[in-house]
């Protein structure tokens, strides 16, 4: 099942400086520096760990407090190490879910660097997008996603995480929509089908291969009066290959 996860997307252009990892002292961090704010971080001193050839891990202790007026559901950033030289040397990522307006959560926020990291920059993590198939019964359908135009069904369209909405039409039949949540962990959309609704007009598909979508009024061994576009036509019995015709109430008083 996908997940469902909001996504807040976020830039903290927060650049300090760690001139000894471990000995670094604690950062406040707010995002964003200008108006409202929303997330207030304090980053404690950076521990080493353990060492991998020319790499090394470090961690430190973090704590997060939605300062918002709002719940964050899912703020997920990512940040980047740079050596004496500016050179990035390492990176990580911190995420903070589901915290309440005034509410503060403490966890460690870890990255690997090769080198000495002396500063520190906090950035948007980008949204990740995932590859969905989306098909209709019937096929051919003209398929929008959040209120975009994507072409026809079977349609492959790539998706980031979060709520979305598809629609679909087709003449003939009713339109239709469908709610999708792509989770933030979800390694590929996988695959939509949806049903468009019982035809609301009859189709009568011609012997050249024309298909005509409208109300049949009438037919004899000659011919036939259909309704197309809201306006009557008489065709020759004799062009019609097929005919599928949609269930209707009998008219009032008969």
């Amino acid at each position: 099942m996908l997940r469902s996860k909001l996504l807040l997307v976020c830039l903290l252009g927060v650049l300090f400086s760690v001139s000894e990892a471990k000995d670094t002292p604690g950062q406040t961090v707010v995002w964003p520096d200008t108006g409202q704010p929303v997330v207030r971080f304090v980053f404690g001193k950076f521990k080493e760990g353990s060492s991998y050839g020319h790499e090394r891990d470090y961690t430190c202790d973090t704590t997060a407090q939605n300062v918002w007026t709002k719940k964050i559901s899912d703020a997920t950033l990512s940040h980047y190490l740079f050596d004496k030289n500016n050179v990035r040397i390492g990176e990580g990522f911190v995420q903070v879910t589901n915290v309440n307006p005034g509410e503060i959560i403490k966890f460690q926020t870890s990255f690997r660097a090769a080198g000495t990291p002396v500063t520190l920059k906090v950035v948007q993590m980008a949204p990740r997008a995932v590859s969905i198939t989306i098909n209709s019964i019937p096929q051919g359908a003209t398929l929008k996603v959040d209120g975009e135009d994507s072409g026809t069904t079977p349609k492959i369209v790539r998706i980031t995480p979060g709520k979305h909405m598809l629609e679909f039409g087709k003449e003939g039949f009713n339109p239709g929509k469908f709610p999708l949540e792509i989770g933030q962990n979800d390694a590929n959309g996988g695959s939509v089908s949806y049903e468009l609704g019982t035809p609301s007009h009859d189709t009568v598909e011609l012997r050249d291969g024309t298909v005509l979508v409208c109300d049949v009024e009438s037919m004899s061994a000659t011919e036939a009066v259909l309704r197309v576009g809201g306006v009557l036509q008489q065709m020759d019995r004799n062009k019609i290959k097929r005919m599928l015709l949609v269930e209707r109430d009998p008219p009032q008083g008969h």
